[in-house]
């Protein structure tokens, strides 16, 4: 399950937290929850925190942690925590992202292969016809020849990365039932870390969120 928030509306922060509690009266200890808001660096981290071997004021010391963290991302870890749930930090480290819009995805060839792992495979595919990434492309035209796509590739590897981990977590099984938070744009239209989940499991159930707003 894909629930595309806004990161900025508390209400869509609200639901999230009510859908886990719902999804867990139904799975139990199956439910995992996944986040774009945590990077694959910070997973031994993260994992740590849930099994108490890291206080509060530690985890708070030493993950990157979003603004809104305490009061919209708190919630979620603090069920999981209670619950015994397992979490997985899904997103690629905003800087190699950012390396591979500015130089291509040949930079992230000369990665060290620790680093590597903690993203997609770099073959990962690259569907430029989705909407969602003609949209992007459109948006960064005007940042000069080839920045469009650059940009949307720099997308693609986050969509791909946290498709990969959803996928591929060590506490994964064949009873697992995922619920992963993302911006929308990351799963609207079917797109995104969907479209990569069935590239590589074409059977896989898959069900998207999105958040709207609307007078």
């Amino acid at each position: 399950v894909l629930f595309g928030e806004f990161h900025d509306n508390p209400i869509s922060h609200w639901l999230q937290l009510e859908l886990t509690q719902r999804m867990y009266a139904a799975h139990q200890e199956n439910l995992q929850l996944g986040f774009e808001m945590f990077e694959q660096d910070q997973q031994g981290l993260l994992a740590a925190y849930l099994k108490g071997q890291l206080n509060d004021e530690q985890f708070k010391d030493t993950m990157r942690l979003w603004p809104n963290y305490s009061t919209d991302y708190q919630p979620l870890i603090l069920f999981a925590k209670e619950k015994e749930l397992s979490c997985v930090a899904s997103n690629i480290q905003r800087k190699y992202a950012s390396l591979l819009f500015k130089k291509g995805r040949q930079a992230l060839d000369t990665l060290p292969e620790s680093i590597k792992n903690q993203m997609a495979p770099l073959n990962f595919a690259f569907d430029t016809t989705l909407s969602q990434y003609q949209d992007m492309k459109q948006m960064g035209a005007h940042m000069g020849p080839g920045a469009g796509w650059r940009m949307v590739e720099s997308q693609a590897i986050k969509d791909a990365t946290m498709a990969h981990f959803i996928l591929h977590n060590p506490w994964r099984t064949s009873k697992t039932v995922h619920l992963h938070f993302n911006g929308a744009y990351h799963s609207d239209f079917y797109q995104g870390i969907m479209w990569y989940v069935l590239q590589e499991n074409p059977q896989q159930s898959v069900i998207t969120i999105s958040t709207v707003s609307q007078a």
